[in-house]
């Protein structure tokens, strides 16, 4: 049996073969510390919990709308007026089963043959690959580390050809942890509306942003961006709700529904449990949500500054998502490894420390690292790095 063309070119997830060597290796025993994880390690909030059980015994377990329960529509409507400000019709709106189903989704409906997207390096890890299953071409731009990681208008500039289709733009950025500023989007933007150029913005970060730095949406700086960019968000980081699987998108109504047409064809509606859920997400108490930020910045403090006393690390503080992105180049060099990918390995293997490799990023100098866990284990494997190297350079 051959198989299709378009999956034989996908990319093996980094992250994924990281995460099943360790799984290998607590198998056997060993004592390994997982810093890999793209998910909040607090609970789903009780009263979310309580919503969904309520809905079930209440018998909401059958199809809803393609795009999703009006009811929750219209909490996630209010969400943008209170948060961003920026007014945005129900109908404007599709649920999705998680944020990166509405990425698919985007890109099936927006893409053909040929078309470009820019993509900013670091880039999450499915960007290219959703692109290039839609028939797209990624054209990457990197995001220089001395910028913070992210791309000038000059250079967004010089990457924008007659068949740019669409420019991503991810504030705050998994996995470098960086926010663009209202100036740097409004200098983006102006350039995506010259050129006609769509703007994806994924927000799923938007919530976790620490030491006084907020998040700013490209679709509220003006009505013109507004109307050239389409929003992609989900509960899954802000409210620890990962495996709930509810995303969604918003902006142009052409977009929107056709990117519904497509859903009906394939997922038939998001699933109507962990819509209910979301809607006491959104329209309940949000204590849980600062209990949570409040202890990731706690988190981010005490260990950046004992990640960068480690020989050959070098890391710019990230302003927000769960994170660290530190270039490690000179680590490897120290350590007699060829490349930051065999160092990676050579700390799960040797420090029983698992990170995942920047190569996976478009950024084969960094690692990256999560502190979406416990204080106490975040710091026993930063010592296990720090000897790790100190030993290695013996």
């Amino acid at each position: 049996m051959e198989l299709a063309q378009r999956v034989k070119s996908l990319t093996p997830s980094t992250t994924l073969a990281i995460t099943a060597k360790a799984k290998e290796l607590k198998a056997q025993g060993h004592d390994v510390i997982g810093l890999g994880a793209g998910e909040p390690d607090y609970n789903t909030p009780q009263h979310i919990i309580d919503a969904a059980v309520q809905s079930m015994n209440e018998g909401q377990t059958k199809y809803t709308a393609a795009s999703g329960l009006p009811t929750l529509k219209a909490e996630i409507s209010k969400k943008f007026k209170q948060d961003q400000g920026i007014d945005i019709d129900p109908a404007d709106i599709i649920v999705t089963s998680g944020a990166k189903h509405a990425l698919y989704t985007l890109f099936q409906v927006i893409l053909d043959e040929g078309d470009e997207v820019i993509i900013p390096i670091p880039y999450w890890v499915s960007y290219p690959e959703q692109v290039k299953l839609a028939g797209g071409v990624p054209v990457y731009v990197e995001g220089k580390e001395e910028n913070e990681f992210k791309i000038t208008a000059e250079q967004l500039a010089e990457a924008i050809t007659e068949k740019t289709k669409a420019v991503i733009i991810n504030s705050p950025s998994n996995p470098t942890g960086m926010l663009y500023s209202e100036e740097e989007l409004t200098a983006l933007g102006e350039l995506c509306l010259k050129h006609d150029v769509l703007i994806i913005s994924d927000e799923i970060y938007e919530k976790l942003t620490y030491s006084g730095h907020k998040h700013v949406s490209i679709a509220q700086i003006s009505p013109e961006l507004k109307e050239q960019t389409i929003i992609i968000n989900g509960v899954s980081k802000s409210h620890s709700m990962t495996g709930w699987r509810i995303g969604y998108a918003a902006g142009s109504k052409e977009i929107i529904q056709a990117m519904t047409n497509l859903a009906s064809h394939s997922t038939s509606n998001p699933t109507t449990t962990a819509q209910y859920g979301t809607i006491a997400a959104y329209s309940g108490p949000q204590d849980t949500l600062e209990e949570m930020r409040t202890a990731f910045e706690h988190r981010l403090n005490v260990i950046y500054d004992k990640l960068i006393k480690i020989p050959g690390f070098t890391c710019i503080k990230p302003q927000g998502a769960f994170y660290l992105f530190p270039n490690v180049k000179q680590a490897a060099e120290l350590t007699g490894y060829a490349d930051v990918d065999a160092f990676a390995k050579g700390l799960l293997e040797d420090a029983m420390v698992a990170v995942i490799p920047g190569s996976g990023f478009g950024s084969p100098n960094n690692i990256r690292l999560s502190y979406a866990t416990s204080l106490d284990l975040l710091e026993a494997a930063v010592e296990r790095i720090h000897q790790f190297v100190e030993k290695k350079m013996k």
